[in-house]
């Protein structure tokens, strides 16, 4: 578990003064990522809002080293540097552990950049790629991703007449990636700090590769004000839309189970991107929206007791009789041959 008196007192590895806008999501996810290692880190981030606002030239947010990546290759990219660090380390030329950490939109995680992730993955890297999910393709204009949940209005998915927004459920990436059976896969949001860094921490201490998918809001795409952007990251999880949980060494467990969890409907009326739904003609969307939010938890939930099943300890054989042999129950008695 994570200290926040000892994480307030750790030096900012990421900066005050970016470019982001105010009620952003991931300035939020960064300085709590970058606190939570206590080696040094170099970071490297796919093309988008992430790098544009936190390094326009001469300026950067990062006390770190950075590297900007094209949008596709974030994971390619920190590939590389994880390797050479290791030809480093076996010629005896540095003697120091480093963590690398890459950073990708959900657009350059999800679409375009989900080969160069598999590939890393799958690979054996020891590097640890976290995904800010805001749920479109924010920086160039709110486009829909396959990480954009079903019924949202996009600019390439606008509502109207003939549309009622992305009519596709979400793609499920946190499951992709542990089904690279990778050391440790888990899903995090900005509004639960603690298990946040405590699992970033728990990423890098693996010496192979590892994936967090956090969710951070765009105000912009999802239509909130700056002051409501935790709040609703909170009622995601509240709802189960965005359930927190981990998958390490092929086992499923739920970090947080909400007490009395909310209906989907809390949490979409919050958002303008949604409010097209909250018409006579389009109530039947929410509730389907709903049936899914449902489906998926439970699923969640059983993956959960199969690995708790696998995992508790076999009972004890039970004990032989004193002497003798052990009785035979007694069954039909034989027929005889024709």
């Amino acid at each position: 578990m994570a200290s926040l008196k000892e994480l307030s007192q750790k030096p900012e590895q990421f900066t005050p003064g970016h470019r982001a806008c105010s009620g952003c999501g991931f300035p939020i996810l960064m300085r709590l990522v970058m606190r939570a290692s206590d080696d040094p880190v170099v970071v490297c981030a796919a093309t988008g809002c992430l790098e544009v606002t936190s390094t326009i030239y001469p300026y950067t947010s990062w006390k770190t080293p950075f590297i900007h990546s094209a949008f596709e290759n974030a994971a390619a990219t920190l590939s590389g540097v994880e390797a050479a660090y290791r030809s480093l380390t076996r010629q005896g030329r540095l003697q120091r552990k480093i963590n690398f950490i890459a950073f990708g939109g959900d657009g350059g995680t999800y679409d375009i950049g989900l080969q160069s992730l598999s590939g890393a993955m799958e690979r054996g890297h020891r590097l640890l790629y976290i995904c800010y999910d805001n749920g479109a393709y924010a920086n160039t204009g709110i486009q829909r991703s396959s990480a954009t949940p079903k019924g949202a209005n996009t600019t390439t998915t606008p509502t109207g007449k003939v549309s009622t927004g992305k009519m596709q459920p979400r793609k499920d990436l946190t499951m992709i990636m542990a089904a690279h059976h990778i050391p440790y896969a888990a899903q995090a949001a900005i509004s639960h700090w603690n298990d946040l860094v405590s699992k970033v921490r728990k990423a890098l201490s693996y010496d192979g590769p590892t994936f967090i998918n956090a969710m951070a809001p765009c105000r912009l795409s999802w239509g909130i004000d700056p002051e409501d952007t935790v709040a609703l990251t909170k009622l995601a999880v509240e709802t189960c839309f965005w359930p927190l949980y981990e998958v390490e060494n092929g086992q499923t467990k739920i970090n947080y189970q909400p007490k009395e969890k909310k209906d989907l409907v809390d949490w979409l009326k919050g958002q303008t991107r949604f409010r097209h739904l909250f018409t006579p003609e389009n109530e039947g969307i929410i509730e389907q929206m709903q049936r899914e939010t449902d489906a998926r938890w439970q699923e969640l939930l059983h993956l959960a007791s199969l690995s708790s099943a696998a995992s508790a300890p076999a009972p004890a054989p039970a004990s032989a009789p004193a002497s003798g042999p052990a009785p035979v129950p007694a069954g039909p008695a034989p027929t005889s041959a024709p």
